[in-house]
């Protein structure tokens, strides 16, 4: 029923510029059958958590320092952009499974509390799954499905 350390920020020190220190039922049990997990999110100047989904939960994110550039998009055929700058003191949801996005604006360290709708909300990060799989997704299906062409798959690929 208890977790401790959420005062201290993640290690930014990555290509994203962030850290996201989850607070789910694999860290308290007690959270099992209710519902609900949260993280704290820290980000590096100009750092962002790129655009992921969380298949099994929605999620409300609070700014309490800095200013974020966050966003959803919709899903088929629309893949509408709602997006927005938020500053401290700002809330905003992304709902369930849909990829969405944050992004520090400053010159200085942004932090947000994000509070999720599962226990165990998961998280897929969509670059990361679809150049870094293992093994790779075949060059052909990339190439094709973003319209370019298999030397530009490659160097992305290379980057996972």
């Amino acid at each position: 029923f208890l977790f401790s350390g959420l005062h201290m920020a993640g290690n930014m020190s990555n290509k994203q510029g962030s850290a996201v220190s989850a607070v789910n039922v694999a860290h308290i049990p007690g959270l099992n059958t209710l519902g609900i997990s949260l993280a704290r999110v820290d980000y590096a100047p100009y750092g962002q958590n790129p655009p992921h989904i969380h298949p099994r939960a929605s999620e409300i994110l609070t700014v309490l320092e800095g200013s974020l550039y966050v966003g959803f998009v919709t899903s088929n055929p629309e893949n509408k952009l709602f997006s927005k700058v938020l500053n401290k003191g700002d809330v905003f949801v992304f709902p369930q499974g849909l990829i969405h996005f944050q992004f520090n604006t400053g010159d200085k360290e942004a932090i947000a509390i994000a509070a999720l709708s599962s226990k165990n909300p998961g998280v897929i990060t969509i670059a990361n799954a679809v150049f870094g799989s293992v093994p790779s997704i075949s060059d052909d299906i990339l190439a094709k499905a973003f319209q370019v062409d298999k030397k530009a798959v490659d160097h992305v690929q290379a980057q996972f």
